[in-house]
């Protein structure tokens, strides 16, 4: 029995070696060299590693992601449990509105951002259109340093809430149904119950939403590099759109390896720090505290 089960996970193991661990510990060695794809290289140690904290344009790169990050994660959660507390009935019309959330989630990231980038169009774009029918003039959007980080953050949490969207669902969908009854018999309204209730419960799958939306703010370059170029003015230039210049640009491989585990590394920090955050509690545990609180907003409505 354990040898068929290695039988059947030889072909996934091979192919996370190949194509994740063999390319981690080339580009590990990498980082301590000045390759540069053509010509000879040589070992520079810690050298490259040092550089880094002496580069401004790090900084600038690190404090973009930072803003993205801050924008995003938040924005992406709400409107993703948002979304999922809306469609979780079971109707007809309900399946096909989840469909059509989850198309730009399967949709090319040049096709999404050639449509937003008509969106955000400052003179014709239909945000802006739709801006002036009440009144507000609308910003230059992907023309202004100020709203350019601003535009990426909606064009990402639109492409990708989808995703989020089926995994707070099928959480939505494990909730016990007696906990809401019970709420019922408390005397809890419908605000209450989603909030004694409904949050606590899905503490499990917000801190794995959350999570993956952090990884994937601190990775995001496609929505930069086709949208904005990194700017105007640096302002969209992030992390790994930094690391691709560096690389593919300036063919600093060596550079932009040691950025990579750089980022890496930030990555794990602020993961553990979500973990940290929103550790899940036991579910007997998490019941009875959903009662308590419950029972207790009742009591002081």
């Amino acid at each position: 029995m354990r040898r068929n089960a290695w039988i059947f996970l030889a072909v996934p193991l091979a192919l996370f070696a190949v194509f994740m661990l063999l390319p981690m510990v080339i580009a590990a060695v990498i980082s301590f060299t000045d390759y540069a794809i053509v010509g000879d290289w040589t070992w520079v140690g810690f050298e490259n590693y040092t550089r880094i904290f002496q580069d401004s344009f790090f900084w600038i790169a690190l404090r973009n992601t930072a803003w993205y990050t801050l924008l995003y994660v938040p924005l992406g959660l709400v409107i993703a449990l948002s979304t999922a507390v809306l469609l979780n009935r079971r109707r007809g019309a309900v399946r096909l509105f989840r469909t059509l959330f989850y198309i730009p989630v399967v949709s090319s990231t040049v096709a999404t951002a050639t449509i937003w980038y008509w969106l955000l169009n400052p003179q014709k774009g239909l945000l802006n259109v739709a801006l002036g029918w009440i009144g507000i003039d609308g910003p230059a959007w992907l023309y202004d340093s100020q709203w350019a980080m601003p535009a990426i953050v909606l064009m990402s949490v639109w492409a990708g809430f989808g995703a989020n969207m089926i995994i707070f669902l099928g959480g939505l969908q494990g909730v016990p149904g007696d906990l809401y009854e019970a709420a019922r018999l408390d005397g809890a309204n419908a605000w209450q119950q989603f909030r004694y209730v409904t949050l606590p419960s899905l503490s499990r799958t917000t801190f794995l939403v959350s999570t993956l939306l952090i990884i994937g703010a601190f990775q995001v370059f496609d929505q930069a590099y086709v949208l904005t170029k990194g700017g105007p003015g640096n302002s969209t230039v992030t992390m790994v759109y930094y690391i691709y210049n560096k690389g593919f640009g300036a063919l600093e491989m060596g550079y932009a390896s040691a950025l990579s585990f750089v980022l890496f590394v930030i990555i794990i920090v602020f993961s553990l720090a979500n973990a940290r955050l929103s550790t899940p509690r036991s579910e007997s545990g998490e019941r009875r505290r959903t009662r308590r609180s419950t029972r207790k907003a009742v009591s002081e409505r």
